[in-house]
């Protein structure tokens, strides 16, 4: 394999080092666990700054294909279960297909600095505010799922849409963006003292948390997306068929 970086490309050389990286995660030596070569020795065999190469380690360790432990290394990640569905609706759409009536208890918009894992995602600087989207919503009797979205600035929300409205057809309508792709990870986890008193359960009580990655037509990152549900209101059903 031809392990280097075109300094001449039009091709960011953060990108650049992005696709040696994932040729790495693909070569069989790799993929018994052994480490990557490290920083110090990768970055000067492309020429680049380290700050460089971590930039495009950043957005494989996010995407979970690498691990990382400080003072060890980086080595490729082991594949993790996970399910698939290839057709996804918003919330909204979801309990308006099922006949459940959807109440918003809370919602809330500011602007803030987004985290490392936010930025990461975006492939934005953490200095820049993004908004904010917190919405508690479940049936009449109560909440049941406490949602918590980032959006891209690129996108144009301004925060004086009406988010009583589903989003998708906000952003469709009025910001003529269509997401097109949603990744989605499940995990299980114990309510914290924020959670459990949104959803008004007990502190440490069970708690799904849905983190959706959503993107546009052209595979650009548009809405970073949590949901912490009551593991008693949840089930993720997926449909598999054997060709």
């Amino acid at each position: 394999m031809q392990f280097k970086i075109d300094h001449k490309s039009p091709i960011p050389l953060h990108i650049q080092a992005e696709n040696l990286l994932r040729e790495l995660i693909d070569d069989p030596q790799y993929q018994g666990g052994k480490f990557l070569p490290n920083e110090v020795n990768l970055s000067k065999q492309l020429a680049i700054s380290r700050t460089t190469l971590r930039q495009a380690l950043n957005k494989l360790v996010y995407e979970g294909l690498l691990t990382r432990k400080k003072g060890v290394g980086t080595k490729v990640a082991q594949p993790s279960v996970s399910s698939k569905s290839m057709n996804w609706l918003s919330f909204s759409q979801e309990m308006k297909a099922r006949g459940i009536p959807i109440k918003n208890f809370e919602l809330h918009l500011s602007w803030v600095f987004p985290e490392e894992k936010v930025a990461n995602f975006f492939e934005i600087k953490t200095d820049k505010k993004i908004l904010k989207l917190e919405r508690l919503r479940g049936r009449n009797e109560g909440p049941f799922v406490y949602f918590v979205s980032y959006f891209h600035p690129r996108v144009g929300l301004t925060g004086e849409e009406d988010f009583t409205r589903p989003l998708y057809e906000i952003l469709e309508k009025e910001h003529m963006v269509i997401a097109q792709l949603s990744k989605e990870e499940i995990s299980a986890r114990a309510a914290d003292k924020l959670i459990s008193g949104k959803l008004d359960t007990e502190l440490g009580s069970p708690i799904l948390l849905r983190k959706r990655f959503v993107y546009d037509q052209a595979d650009r990152p548009i809405e970073y997306n949590l949901g912490y549900y009551r593991a008693d209101s949840f089930v993720y059903t997926v449909e598999s068929r054997r060709e």
